[in-house]
């Protein structure tokens, strides 16, 4: 446990952020961060909000959407907080994504502690975790609301709110985002259900896109669509992704990583380059970007 205790803190100044993050306002002069930071995996990137209390209905709509926004390699962005912020980043991990976390306290200070794990997950599969606040810095009242502009800023496609209650901190990333001029996407839900009068608020004042699929934030154009990459790839493969997304290996690394046979992994690793998921160079596997 704790292993992403291991991992450097870093500081990136404004001169080295991604380009559309450096406009919004109140940018911060600097970030703290965890990872390897590359400004590459902010071009395709969503930022994901919604209720701590998460309903089961929120859990299925963020599983239906994530397979397919990582199919389209679009990086996702959370709070790591309860709820829709936890189950975006899985998610997004489970189905071979690349996610970054952007914490209210500083970067030594574990909230929740039950994302112990996910902490460090996110930092093996090439993802950030990122503050503004120093390293040992206590989260307050106020940080989480703060922290809100740099969610929604660092994303370039927009924010996704998946529930918000009518006092949630996702309202408040939602607003934040129509500031930044950053498209806000709204999923609708029951009217006597409390998690979801914040969306439809959203949806019927006009302030975000009612978005029933992955599509209208993706779009039409060069959409991969996900079961053409995922309906046939089981755990195994999924668990070669995960590891390929990390370093490329060669089929016996493979082998010892994932204690399966060579014929097994070569008939796999076969099969996910027909898919054009993977291809061979000097001895070993690297995914296909």
């Amino acid at each position: 446990m704790n292993n992403w205790k291991k991992w450097p803190i870093k500081i990136i100044k404004k001169n080295d952020f991604p380009s559309h993050f450096k406009e919004i306002k109140n940018c911060p002069e600097k970030l703290f961060y965890r990872g390897n930071w590359d400004n590459k995996i902010f071009d395709k990137s969503l930022a994901v909000v919604g209720s701590r209390r998460m309903s089961r209905y929120g859990q299925e709509v963020i599983s239906n959407f994530m397979a397919e926004l990582v199919a389209n390699k679009i990086t996702i962005i959370s709070g790591f907080m309860y709820g829709v912020d936890t189950e975006s980043h899985l998610k997004c991990l489970e189905f071979g994504g690349t996610t970054v976390a952007i914490l209210g306290g500083g970067l030594n200070i574990l909230t929740p502690p039950e994302n112990d794990n996910l902490y460090d997950e996110i930092l093996k599969y090439k993802g950030l975790v990122i503050s503004e606040y120093e390293p040992d810095f206590q989260p307050t009242l106020w940080s989480f609301p703060q922290r809100n502009r740099i969610v929604s800023g660092l994303s370039t496609l927009g924010v996704l709110v998946v529930e918000a209650g009518m006092k949630s901190g996702s309202l408040i990333t939602a607003r934040i985002g129509r500031e930044q001029g950053k498209n806000i996407y709204a999923i609708p839900g029951q009217i006597n259900n409390s998690v979801a009068q914040g969306t439809n608020y959203l949806i019927k004042n006009n302030l975000g896109i009612m978005t029933t699929s992955p599509e209208q934030i993706i779009g039409n154009k060069n959409r991969i669509i996900q079961a053409d990459l995922f309906e046939s790839i089981d755990p195994v493969e999924n668990e070669i992704i995960k590891l390929l997304k990390i370093e490329a290996l060669s089929i016996d690394e493979l082998c010892l990583k994932m204690d399966n046979s060579v014929r097994d992994i070569n008939t796999r690793i076969t099969m996910m380059s027909l898919n054009n998921l993977v291809f061979e160079e000097n001895g070993k596997i690297y995914l296909k970007n």
